[in-house]
């Protein structure tokens, strides 16, 4: 079953993405978490926790945060650039290597 996927946009608008129900319900869980975390940060911050307890919540909520982002770029590569690839568009090769770029800095 092939995912429709970053959908050429009309002028004035941005691609979009259909995403499968699994894949949807996996990131929004992941984000879910993530939401919980930086509450949980805010929390230890009002309660006065002592620094390096919120520092070491805070690595934790930073390292949920990369492993979103390393789950929807693997998806991302394995569906929407290889569908491109394949279909003879090679300038989503420069758009994921900027996009690549940004998640370096």
């Amino acid at each position: 079953m092939e995912e429709k996927c970053c959908c050429a946009p009309t002028e004035g608008e941005h691609r979009t993405k259909e995403r499968s129900p699994e894949e949807y319900r996996s990131l929004c869980n992941r984000l879910s978490r993530i939401e919980g975390q930086i509450r949980g940060l805010r929390g230890m911050l009002d309660r006065g926790a002592y620094c390096p307890d919120i520092l070491a919540q805070a690595a934790a909520a930073n390292a949920a945060l990369n492993a979103f982002s390393r789950e929807l770029l693997s998806r991302h590569i394995r569906s929407c650039v290889v569908n491109d690839v394949r279909a003879g568009n090679d300038e989503v090769i420069d758009e994921l290597l900027d996009t690549l770029q940004k998640m370096m800095k």
